[in-house]
């Protein structure tokens, strides 16, 4: 029970996020409602799938294979448990900085990865729409992680937990006052600093690559906060047909001929030619 009780923490937050969003919307919804869940849910049994019979058996083989061997970061030298505790908690979630990063940058990696950013609309549902394929591939990072790091058990579990939680948090369509969201976006990845990263212009789908803290965003200078979101269109041009979202061509994209992901069928690039004169990109837009 103790282990299931985060769990099911997890999934009321993820449906209270669910109702929420839908009596104070951030953005407006251009596709039906419907019609998107159905696909989620689809895309996303697959993910369970996945994640339960390929993911989680990597990451705890990682976890006992680098007890036993006593291998990582966290090994090399003896910390307080505070101090280790929080070391493996930020080097878990700066990694997967850099996997997301990854799943951008190399191009076999986005033809999975990019099934999640084609979604037309962004909400909790959007946190659960990731290919099979990609979770499949992030067993391999995940094992690395693990055993490059040396993270504990306990300290893996509640990683996970705030890690899941967060997703669901920052792909949620709920609108916060945007004082206590600048404050947040110091922190933690917020909604409107995620949905910059689902807009169909290249540069801003190619920022903010955090998951959990965004501190990585501004170390390596990917961050970008200075877009409204009434300005933000979501998805990748190359994929807006009605059919691209159709469960079996999602599924099968990965594997087809790519299109040019940021031209429209139109043959029209998606760009922004006007930024917000008086605020940096580091200020969060309303």
């Amino acid at each position: 029970m103790q282990q299931v009780a985060p769990i099911i923490a997890v999934g009321v937050l993820a449906l209270v996020l669910f109702l929420l969003e839908r009596f104070f919307p951030l953005r407006k919804n251009t596709r039906s409602l419907l019609t998107r869940l159905v696909v989620n849910i689809a895309i996303s049994a697959l993910t369970f799938v996945a994640a339960i019979g390929v993911v989680q058996p990597a990451a705890r083989w990682a976890l006992r294979w680098s007890a036993e061997k006593a291998f990582g970061l966290i090994h090399l030298t003896v910390l307080p448990a505070w101090a280790a505790f929080a070391l493996s908690f930020l080097l878990m979630d700066l990694a997967f900085y850099y996997w997301h990063l990854a799943n951008h940058r190399v191009p076999f990696l986005w033809r999975f990865h990019n099934v999640h950013h084609i979604d037309p609309d962004l909400d909790v549902s959007t946190a659960f729409r990731f290919h099979f394929g990609e979770i499949t591939l992030s067993s391999i990072f995940s094992m690395v992680q693990v055993s490059l790091i040396g993270i504990s058990p306990w300290v893996f579990a509640i990683y996970q937990i705030v890690f899941q939680a967060e997703v669901f948090f920052h792909h949620s369509n709920l609108r916060l006052p945007i004082g206590f969201e600048r404050f947040l976006s110091k922190i933690i990845v917020t909604r409107r600093m995620h949905g910059i990263h689902h807009s169909q212009v290249q540069r801003e789908n190619n920022s903010n690559f955090g998951t959990v803290f965004t501190w990585w965003d501004r170390l390596h200078r990917t961050l970008g906060l200075n877009i409204p979101q009434n300005d933000v269109i979501v998805g990748i041009p190359g994929y807006m047909l009605p059919e691209d979202n159709r469960v079996t061509n999602a599924l099968l994209m990965p594997f087809r001929k790519q299109r040019d992901y940021w031209r429209r069928s139109d043959g029209t690039v998606a760009e922004r030619t006007r930024l917000p004169p008086t605020e940096s990109s580091a200020y969060l837009a309303e």
